[in-house]
């Protein structure tokens, strides 16, 4: 595995940054970054600066050209990743279509499916949330009990989904429903937001806003044609579309820039130069992040040279995930009075990743998946 950057990704990194300065507003940290990225000020800005991108060949470089790509490697698209995430992830929510929705419709979907929404993720104008997660079913997508009964050429769908981010300003979910008694009889529907019998209701919590969200279902008409796959499916192409989500978010990149932040605000404070215990947790968490960041590249090698899937995408996630977690103890106890008189960045960082161990698949499954897939150990009962 080299470990440098090659001459024409240091230069597609350059183009990426030239982008965010030419299409980031002045008061793009002040006044946007710290209503995060799912607030609708932020989605909204979203769809004119993908836009944007898209117009710079930026927004999908590693899609094949059929679909408004580059047929560019996946390394593009972990460089592209890095440097919207540092940014404050002006993609706001599309940054989860252009990593699974779109891949995950290429290899499932019908030819119409793809000409419409394939091509419309590469615009950068449409805006997607998932439908997954439901009350009362935790992370257990198994478990789910929001049902899609067939009348003639459509489904009637009946029940909600919770913790819906950008279900507010969505236009489209990729939703999976029940279609039948079996506990995997699971079905994707690609469903309109603006549908009669949908409605959104915010609810507050830790988290900023627009990531609170729970949908609600009542004898909603879904074309058949707007199933992905066959019925029944929805467990093997959920289980595809997660394989791009586990290593789709850099945190090892925006954690050592806010592990940079607390540094230079202990500095300011006088509390880092003359305390050792605070310096070693500094140096250990640093070397956490850099371990993460090796494990995700290891997984986009592999990807690159489109060897078998396998654990290491799990593996990385916890590496990133555990490295966050410490951060966010550590920020705790060196700033015990909060950090928004310090740092809005900082605490717009806490904020963020309070869902961390449990958005695009808990801490507890990952584990579980290396244990029976990666060490082969027998599934507890």
């Amino acid at each position: 595995m080299e470990f440098a950057w090659t001459a024409e990704q240091e230069e597609y990194r350059k183009r990426v940054r030239t982008a965010l300065d030419e299409l980031l507003p002045d008061d793009w940290d002040e006044r946007y970054v710290p209503e995060s990225y799912a607030s609708d000020l932020q989605v909204e800005f979203s769809r004119g600066f993908c836009a944007g991108l898209a117009e710079r060949g930026l927004l999908v470089p590693h899609w094949p050209k059929q679909y408004g790509g580059s047929g560019a490697d996946d390394w593009c698209h972990f460089i592209l990743n890095e440097e919207m995430k540092a940014a404050g992830e002006p993609r706001g929510p599309q940054y989860m279509n252009i990593n699974w929705i779109g891949p995950t419709l290429m290899t499932f979907g019908t030819e119409a499916q793809k000409d419409q929404h394939v091509k419309g993720i590469a615009s950068g104008r449409v805006i997607w949330c998932q439908g997954f997660s439901e009350p009362n079913a935790g992370t257990d997508l198994a478990a789910l009990r929001t049902r899609a009964e067939r009348v003639g050429d459509y489904y009637i769908v009946n029940g909600s989904k919770i913790w819906t981010s950008y279900a507010r300003t969505a236009d489209w979910c990729f939703m999976l429903v029940r279609t039948g008694p079996g506990k995997k009889d699971i079905t994707v529907l690609l469903t309109p937001m603006k549908t009669p019998g949908i409605s959104v209701t915010s609810f507050p919590g830790l988290i900023k806003d627009g990531h609170l969200n729970e949908v609600f279902f009542t004898d909603v008409k879904i074309p058949v044609a707007n199933r992905v796959g066959e019925e029944g499916q929805g467990w093997k192409i959920v289980t595809h579309a997660l394989s791009f989500e586990r290593v789709g978010v850099p945190r090892y990149h925006t954690g050592l820039q806010a592990l940079e932040l607390a540094v230079e605000q202990l500095r300011e404070e006088g509390r880092y130069d003359n305390d050792p215990v605070i310096q070693t947790r500094v140096g250990a968490l640093a070397s956490k992040f850099e371990a993460a960041r090796l494990l995700t590249y290891l997984v986009v090698d592999q990807r690159v040279k489109r060897s078998e899937a396998n654990t290491d995408s799990n593996l990385s996630r916890i590496a990133s995930l555990e490295a966050t977690t410490d951060l966010m103890n550590f920020l705790g106890d060196v700033f015990p009075h909060g950090l928004a008189g310090g740092n809005v960045l900082l605490e717009d960082y806490y904020r963020i990743n309070i869902p961390a161990g449990i958005t695009g698949g808990t801490n507890e499954i990952q584990l579980d998946l290396i244990a029976q897939r990666g060490l082969g150990l027998p599934r507890g009962k």
